[in-house]
């Protein structure tokens, strides 16, 4: 959930389990977060209830997983998951158990993936159980996995990925034998659904942690294996002229570095995939030394197209980062574009996302924001001029001017199209009488 969830709630969730005899904490990330002083974005909570009891406490409920004791509790037009302490054995796939006990609080602690998501909390007594030493390496900031690092990450590959996240997320560091095993079982996270690790990547790049978790998925050995297309961006040197930062991933690094608060999920991929066709475009003059990457954003964009297919993202939300890859080289041009054309970039329903990247393309390079600038400033100064927005006439309106459907007739739009955006025609009384003299010219 995106919501901040109520505490209240969650604890008098809590406090009617233990009502009615059975033992309930709040468990995991809202446990973690609350130590840390952060509120938590969701609170799960963990109970001997079964399923079924939960379900006689709760007007509301919806079951997502009966086999394993997970319930949904509907509470103050919130959703809180309510599991029943479980262990689980005989994971097959490195992705899901297919034995499930109910048990103890403590054997359920055992049973989770890090350290410091196996925290329990009483909200009621206000009293934290801890059975994994969580709360050291949350004191620590060490992101650690609950037993053998080994069988944690076979039991469900996504761990791999959820480390490094984890650590970037709370700025943590991951424990030495931990990494090494994310490391040596780095190529094990092919065998995850592509959705699974899409969403995984979607929080890891999110602001304000974005940088780290690209470093950490570089130096951790899963970038090679999810993004193997990026991981060439590592060794793409770029002319010291134009990127004085150095080379194409260390430019993606520093412009996520720069990504603003809620920039949303789309941004964050426009400036990891924005690149992406240098390393097959590099070139180098003999003479001088100059790196070039001719057409790598047309490149870049087919490349960006197969990469979000592959990880199953939305056809929509697809489209509109493939356009700013294509398009994002047209910035440097944009005081050289004839009225017309700068305007339809402007119009372009991509154009505020596009307007972004450039910004952190900028401040990922030279720093220079004059073309930046300029953009905005023309961009406040077309919102004043809304008749520019729709066409000023239509196919229907050149046929009551007696011409005929066809090729013409949609040259003749885009002339007048042009003229508009010129503002060489400004109203449609004028446009009508400029298109009815070529008309009549016509014939």
């Amino acid at each position: 959930m995106t919501n901040v969830v109520p505490r209240e709630t969650a604890i008098e969730i809590v406090r009617r389990l233990q009502a009615a005899g059975h033992s309930a904490l709040w468990v995991g990330g809202c446990v973690r977060d609350f130590l840390l002083g952060r509120e938590p974005q969701d609170y799960d909570i963990a109970t001997d209830a079964r399923p079924e009891q939960v379900e006689k406490l709760f007007k509301r409920t919806r079951t997502v997983g009966r086999k394993f004791g997970v319930m949904i509790v509907v509470e103050a037009k919130q959703q809180f998951q309510v599991a029943t302490f479980r262990a689980e054995a005989d994971y097959r796939n490195g992705r899901r158990p297919t034995k499930v006990v109910f048990s103890s609080a403590q054997a359920d602690a055992q049973r989770r993936d890090f350290t410091v998501n196996g925290l329990f909390y009483d909200p009621v007594a206000k009293q934290l159980h801890d059975w994994v030493s969580g709360e050291r390496d949350l004191r620590a900031k060490i992101i650690r996995t609950i037993g053998l690092p080994e069988e944690r990450f076979a039991e469900d590959h996504l761990r791999l990925l959820r480390a490094v996240r984890l650590a970037a997320r709370l700025n943590f560091e991951i424990e030495p034998q931990t990494f090494a095993a994310v490391k040596a079982l780095a190529p094990k996270i092919k065998l995850i659904s592509a959705e699974r690790i899409r969403d995984e990547l979607i929080k890891l790049f999110s602001p304000p942690h974005a940088a780290r978790g690209l470093v950490l998925l570089r130096d951790s050995g899963l970038l090679e294996q999810i993004l193997p297309e990026l991981a060439a961006t590592i060794a793409c040197e770029q002319s010291p002229d134009y990127h004085p930062e150095g080379s194409v991933f260390e430019h993606i690094r520093l412009m996520l570095g720069k990504l603003p608060p809620g920039a949303g999920e789309s941004l964050p991929w426009t400036v990891i995939l924005h690149d992406i066709g240098k390393p097959p475009t590099a070139s180098r003059e003999a003479a001088t030394g100059t790196i070039h990457f001719y057409e790598h954003e047309k490149i870049g964009a087919a490349m960006a197209e197969k990469i979000l297919q592959r990880l199953r993202f939305p056809k929509k939300q697809i489209g509109e980062i493939v356009a700013c890859v294509r398009q994002h080289m047209q910035f440097k041009d944009v005081r050289q574009m004839r009225t017309a054309t700068l305007r339809r970039l402007l119009m372009r329903e991509t154009f505020p996302l596009e307007l972004e990247l450039h910004r952190l393309d900028c401040l990922g390079s030279h720093s220079d924001l004059e073309l930046y600038d300029f953009l905005v400033e023309k961009a406040a100064g077309l919102k004043k001029k809304p008749a520019i927005r729709p066409p000023l006439l239509t196919g229907k309106d050149l046929i009551k001017l007696g011409m005929k459907p066809g090729p013409a007739m949609g040259a003749l739009l885009n002339e007048i199209r042009e003229k508009q955006l010129q503002d060489e025609l400004k109203t449609t009384r004028q446009a009508r009488n400029w298109a009815k003299n070529r008309i009549k010219a016509a014939d």
